[in-house]
């Protein structure tokens, strides 16, 4: 299989809120998994584009898995209003959906950055997922306590995060029986600059671990 990046693939998925912009970049690999991946606050920025984002989907599909980004309803060309994380996990759902479509019996990985993380854990939960990763999650946004979802589950914070508090995470991570699997980036920030490939090898040895 190639390393080069795969081909990108523009489409419009249909939405609850109407049209959402998305990305699919397809390795050519098995087809036995495709993953979602959720991107950050879209009051604060955040797109498909994000470069943890990206580094994420280039994880992913440098173990042979299709990959599907999306813009949430309101960034973009996606169409509607932000939603306060519930109208954007429908969203989440509706890409699943598509990949499902796509893709007949192909198991699911999920993963987000920041908001996302969060967006990607309800979905997770609603959807089922055979992975789960979860970059820098606001645990502190979540309105109350949430199961565990049933699959792999990695969870990678820093801990000098300067907008998610590595204590919370980590406090909150320990909850779960069993817990995920927590990888601390000593040093780390919320973005991971000058980690990313750190952070990509951290994911692709879950994948690899997990199987």
């Amino acid at each position: 299989m190639s390393l080069l990046p795969p081909p990108k693939t523009p489409l419009d998925i249909d939405g609850p809120a109407g049209i959402l912009e998305a990305l699919l970049e397809d390795p050519g690999g098995s087809g036995a998994r495709f993953a979602v991946i959720c991107h950050p606050h879209p009051l604060h920025g955040g797109t498909m584009h994000n470069k943890v984002v990206f580094m994420l989907a280039r994880a992913l599909q440098e173990q042979g898995i299709p990959t599907l980004r999306f813009n949430y309803r309101g960034v973009g060309r996606s169409a509607g209003n932000y939603d306060d994380g519930r109208g954007e996990t429908d969203d989440a759902m509706s890409v699943i959906d598509w990949g499902r479509r796509r893709w007949p019996g192909a198991r699911l990985v999920l993963a987000g950055f920041s908001f996302g993380a969060l967006v990607s854990l309800r979905a997770a939960l609603a959807a089922g997922a055979e992975h789960l990763i979860s970059i820098a999650p606001p645990v502190t946004r979540l309105p109350g306590p949430v199961p565990r979802p049933d699959c792999h589950w990695l969870l990678v914070q820093g801990d000098a995060d300067e907008l998610v508090d590595c204590r919370d995470v980590l406090a909150w991570a320990e909850r779960f029986e069993p817990p995920p699997t927590v990888r601390l980036f000593a040093g780390g920030d919320h973005f991971f600059h000058g980690r990313l490939q750190e952070l990509k090898a951290a994911v692709e040895e879950h994948l690899r671990a997990a199987g």
